[in-house]
């Protein structure tokens, strides 16, 4: 039986698995030194901006959103090309989500549709950086003027991206992380936020921590003992232990390595690919410097399920990336409709993601490559 080629991996050696053994041998497993440690090393990779770990990739989005005030009454703009997390943690605080359509090339929010989905009402503006490519951060800020919304980069896709020179992480005032395997680094599960304002970045740490005060100086109560601690706003337990911690430090060393030879395979896809009918491949802009996280191609002549499916039967593990948020049940329960977001329904009838992370071999990625080659060049199936 053929073994499936998976489309993402995590890459672990044994320094990460040394670093581990040493916090289990230690004092502290969760609330303790390799927290703030692993906090330190990911500012290196944001400018400088402060950042805040946390339990995964959707506990980091819910932190942003509660740390940036969002609540019943406010509305999120984002765009559907992304995992649903992205939408369905600003509605777990209150709010209503607005869809607003993707651009052409990249995928990423189209800043004309923000700016056309910015009310009063707006309290943040969510940008994903698909596939790695960062979104177009000069361009969507415009769309924010006139309301108190702040910028958010869900970037989940684009730790080590960068966007007309500056990292991600600096380009918009919270920026979210996910630590997930498939990701460009993991801690099995986890992720950070990164906020610009370091009161933004204080009430996230809060949230995290189920919304406790220690500080007494804050304390609407602070003589009642040493032993006091307060809650003055509600919180979740979203901490990520020492532990996990350690692993995304000895992670986070080998990053650079893990981008090159992410940048290595999409430079060999694009040339393997250049010439082969029946798909558009992926696309920068000049001003991006891209992580890759994905390489999502485009199957045209309505053949992506039937590539799909023949590439799977090889053992490719190809997958789709992503059903279109307001199109899942959930969202259509609720009222938003197919056809309100043209741009990104039509990429999704067509997206497929090939097999991408640091430990694919050249010669798995010619099993791949020759796999879609097979699989477009073989007859359609018939439909009458």
């Amino acid at each position: 039986m053929t073994t499936l080629l998976p489309y993402g991996r995590q890459s672990v050696v044994e320094d990460d698995v040394t670093a581990v053994a040493a916090v289990l041998r230690g004092d502290w497993l969760t609330t303790g030194p390799q927290v703030t440690a692993f906090e330190d090393d990911l500012a290196r990779w944001t400018g400088g901006v402060g950042c805040a770990v946390v339990a995964n990739g959707t506990a980091a989005l819910h932190t942003a959103y509660a740390a940036a005030g969002v609540g019943p009454g406010d509305e999120v703009v984002v765009p559907p090309m992304t995992f649903v997390a992205t939408a369905s943690t600003a509605v777990a605080l209150g709010a209503k989500v607005i869809f607003a359509d993707v651009e052409e090339e990249t995928f990423t929010l189209d800043p004309a549709a923000a700016a056309a989905a910015v009310t009063p009402r707006t309290r943040v503006v969510a940008a994903v950086d698909y596939a790695g490519h960062p979104a177009d951060y000069d361009a969507l800020r415009p769309a924010l003027s006139g309301s108190d919304a702040l910028l958010l980069a869900d970037a989940a896709h684009s730790i080590g991206a960068a966007y007309r020179g500056q990292p991600v992480g600096s380009l918009a005032d919270l920026t979210t992380f996910s630590f997930f395997p498939t990701k460009h680094l993991t801690t099995a599960e986890g992720g950070a936020v990164a906020a610009t304002d370091p009161a933004v970045l204080e009430r996230a740490r809060r949230f995290r921590n189920h919304g406790l005060v220690r500080n007494r100086a804050e304390q609407r109560w602070p003589d009642e003992g040493g032993w006091h601690q307060e809650v003055p706003e509600f919180g979740l337990n979203y901490r990520l232990p020492d532990v996990l911690c350690a692993l995304g430090r000895s992670q986070l060393r080998r990053l650079g390595d893990f981008l090159a030879a992410r940048e290595r395979l999409v430079r060999q896809y694009d040339a393997a690919l250049a010439d082969l009918p029946g798909v558009l491949l992926p696309t920068r802009r000049f001003w991006a410097r891209p992580a890759w996280h994905l390489y999502p191609i485009r199957v045209l002549d309505g053949r992506r399920r039937e590539v799909y499916d023949r590439m799977r039967a090889a053992g490719i593990g190809v997958q789709v990336n992503y059903l279109p948020a307001h199109l899942h049940p959930v969202f259509a329960d609720l009222g938003y409709r197919r056809g309100s977001c043209p741009v990104a329904e039509a990429f999704y009838d067509q997206q497929l993601s090939l097999p991408l992370y640091p430990g694919l071999n050249d010669t798995d990625q010619e099993r791949v490559v020759d796999a879609l080659t097979t699989a477009l060049r073989a007859p359609a199936p018939s439909t009458a």
